[in-house]
């Protein structure tokens, strides 16, 4: 525990960021996950309408510092790749 007034208050600041980014991922990967389902299941109208929320969502978190570029570009690839392969 830190005895010094602005290392206490960096720990809070950092508890509260790591919080956020815990909340944001947990985000991405629920709406990765339905994506997949639906890709699974072959119903390739629910994932083409999920697909952009998704990407958005993604796009949101490198915004905001969780993901990094080339991750995210990774991902969205990966799962555009995924939805064509339905076709």
């Amino acid at each position: 525990m830190p005895n010094i007034k602005s290392a206490k208050k960096r720990t809070l600041v950092i508890e509260k960021k790591t919080a956020q980014n815990k909340m944001i991922k947990s985000e991405v990967k629920t709406a990765v996950k339905k994506l997949l389902a639906a890709i699974n299941s072959g119903d390739k109208a629910a994932a083409t309408e999920m697909f952009p929320g998704v990407v958005s969502l993604i796009d949101g978190a490198v915004s905001k510092g969780v993901y990094k570029k080339n991750t995210a570009a990774n991902k969205k690839s990966g799962l555009a790749k995924k939805l064509n392969a339905m076709a």
